[in-house]
């Protein structure tokens, strides 16, 4: 089963999607909740996401996901991204799996633009999940970002202009956005008091985040890696992500 709300706190109004299954529709606590945080440009709405919540809550008793839209992102209504908002974003997620669904072990799922982000939470914010499972992460997503800025772009940037960034939904973003960006790279910071309950997958033909990135942050902190043969960045073949997905499922029971 699929349910649509909102959490509406500190002046926000977090779009969010929970997923249990059909014979829980009534249930209103669960023991286990897993968060799904998408990349740059995405939304709480792919089919990735609705996969893994129905294996993960067919497979196990007692879990539920929430998936939720970051900040100008899908369904929110918010213009201008900010890093800070972001993880405000997912402090209030976290407290309302907490709070409203009393879930006593948390777990997270988070892809790309949303593992840079899960990333910086654990070294400034704390680490409250049990587990941690990324794909394709962004260990530096200044880096990542900056390759697909044009020269234009980069031009008004420097006269402290905002531009405007994204795929099928358009948002703003200055040169303050950059900057904390580059203030923050995964690969500066040791990750070994989360490693045990961390995994990290990525393909081995993703164009946007290389392999080589994440094969190198795993192993200076001891994470297990899997490779994906013949993958790209958003997994787009639906075989790759059933693999993917059947790895994290395993890895959360």
């Amino acid at each position: 089963m699929e349910k649509h709300f909102d959490i509406n706190q500190q002046g926000f109004s977090i779009r969010c999607k929970l997923f249990v299954k059909d014979s829980d529709k009534n249930t209103r606590t669960f023991s286990n909740v897993v968060l799904v945080t998408h990349g740059f440009g995405s939304s709480k709405e792919t089919a990735g996401t609705v996969k893994f919540a129905e294996h993960l809550t067919s497979k196990y008793k007692g879990y539920a996901v929430i998936a939720f839209d970051w900040p100008c992102h899908g369904a929110d209504a918010r213009k201008k991204l900010s890093v800070p908002e972001c993880l405000t974003y997912l402090t209030i997620v976290t407290q309302y799996a907490r709070n409203e669904l009393k879930a006593e072990n948390l777990y997270i799922y988070s892809t790309s633009f949303g593992g840079y982000l899960t990333l910086r939470y654990l070294i400034e914010v704390g680490n409250p999940f049990r587990k941690i499972a990324l794909r394709c992460p962004s260990t530096d997503m200044y880096r990542a970002m900056s390759n697909h800025i044009t020269d234009d772009d980069r031009a008004k940037l420097k006269k402290g202009k905002e531009i405007q960034v994204g795929y099928e939904r358009k948002m703003k973003m200055d040169q303050s956005f950059l900057d904390d960006l580059n203030a923050f790279k995964a690969t500066e910071h040791e990750y070994f008091d989360f490693a045990d309950d961390m995994l990290i997958l990525h393909g081995t033909e993703d164009a946007m985040v290389p392999i080589a990135e994440s094969k190198a942050f795993a192993e200076n902190n001891v994470i297990e890696f899997i490779p994906i043969e013949g993958a790209n960045h958003p997994f787009q073949n639906p075989n790759h992500m059933a693999l993917a997905i059947h790895k994290i499922v395993e890895f959360f029971g």
